[in-house]
């Protein structure tokens, strides 16, 4: 069961379902409150918003089509306000609206039908991102690359000195890119190595963070010095004051 690699949590570990439709509402709070896991359940993108806001999970499970706004709407909320990871449900599997999810702020993107195991897996992959997230940095947990300085046990970054706001995606895609500094990864290796090899989806996910990194740690997001792209490649994350490539 999950509750057994979160046992040392100081409470439960919460899950925000906001799914109007009960049938399949009732089935996925059933499974989740089964591998101990608390389960608000929200049947409004309104009740949503506010038990994020009153009791702040830990996942946040977003069906697209509510009866009272849309899921891009509520996420784009949720993720100005919080970098709870977010996992969009629903029925629409065209690449647009994919893709679009993923620009709004959604960690990741599930569509109907789907198995529970499928969507157990993602949300283990989050609840070990979000567990990380609770560590206390130690000084030889921080990685500095130009003006970037990476604390992998905190789980945070800065850039001259002033604190960078990121996903847990994000931190993860970054940490991975510094990691293997100079190095030229291509985009099938970052998508196993930060979603998972058995992550499926878009590749497109992956350049769609990309672009949210740059614009977040990169003087000039157009030009950017410390993640290049490797053209038909994939990326490097290089330190533009070494002269090294």
């Amino acid at each position: 069961m999950l509750s057994a690699l979160y046992s040392e949590a100081v409470k439960p570990t919460t899950i925000l379902l906001i799914e109007d439709d009960w049938a399949i509402a009732e089935p996925l709070i059933f499974g989740l409150q089964h591998e101990g896991l608390r389960v608000l359940h929200a049947p409004t993108g309104t009740q949503g918003l506010a038990w994020a806001r009153t009791d702040p999970p830990d996942v946040v499970l977003l069906d697209a089509m509510l009866p009272d706004t849309d899921g891009f709407t509520l996420c784009r909320t949720l993720r100005a306000e919080s970098t709870t990871p977010i996992l969009m449900l629903t029925a629409r599997g065209q690449e647009l609206d994919r893709v679009r999810g993923l620009e709004l702020g959604a960690d990741d993107y599930i569509v109907k039908p789907f198995s529970f195991r499928e969507l157990l897996a993602r949300i283990r992959a989050a609840l070990r991102r979000r567990e990380l997230d609770r560590g206390k940095a130690t000084p030889s947990e921080r990685v500095t690359v130009g003006e970037i300085v990476l604390d992998r046990t905190a789980r945070q970054v800065w850039r001259r000195n002033q604190l960078v706001e990121l996903s847990p995606r994000e931190f993860d895609l970054l940490a991975t890119l510094i990691a293997h500094l100079g190095q030229a990864l291509s985009r099938q290796e970052l998508l196993d190595l930060v979603w998972g090899a058995e992550w499926i989806g878009s590749p497109r996910t992956l350049d769609v963070h990309i672009r949210w990194l740059r614009e977040k740690i990169e003087e000039d997001s157009t030009t950017p010095r410390y993640i290049e792209t490797v053209r038909g490649f994939g990326y490097r994350f290089v330190d533009p004051t070494s002269g090294a490539r």
